[in-house]
């Protein structure tokens, strides 16, 4: 009895296995460590977008001293960017770990209380 491999009839072999993609238009090499998606692009284009908001502020309108707010600290608006992107960040690991993947209410709700943080911490 002659066995034969029932796979030799396919068309992938290894070394089609081994080829190369074609790469597309936002395909770079030095970016390949992480898996980019259109989200995650715009999650770090917001984060730089604060930034530089954050900056013009500034330079519009000096921020001055800090300003005591409900917790009791002296924040500056750094301070409250920082505890609203924070909290935003908490706001939706936990509505992912209770909820689930509906994260457009999360984003909602960080909103919310990133304008209560900027109004009253």
């Amino acid at each position: 009895m002659i066995f034969t491999n029932s796979f030799a009839s396919d068309t992938n072999t290894w070394g089609s296995v081994a080829e190369t993609q074609k790469k597309g238009f936002f395909d770079f090499e030095f970016i390949t460590w992480m898996a980019w998606t259109w989200q995650t692009a715009a999650f770090f284009l917001f984060i730089i977008l604060c930034f530089v908001v954050m900056v013009l502020w500034e330079k519009k309108k000096p921020g001055g001293s800090p300003r005591r707010g409900v917790l009791g600290l002296d924040t500056t608006r750094g301070d409250r960017l920082f505890i609203s992107l924070l909290s935003s960040a908490y706001i939706h690991l936990g509505w992912l770990g209770l909820i689930g993947p509906m994260l457009w209410i999360a984003t909602i709700l960080s909103f919310i209380f990133a304008i209560f943080v900027f109004r009253y911490v």
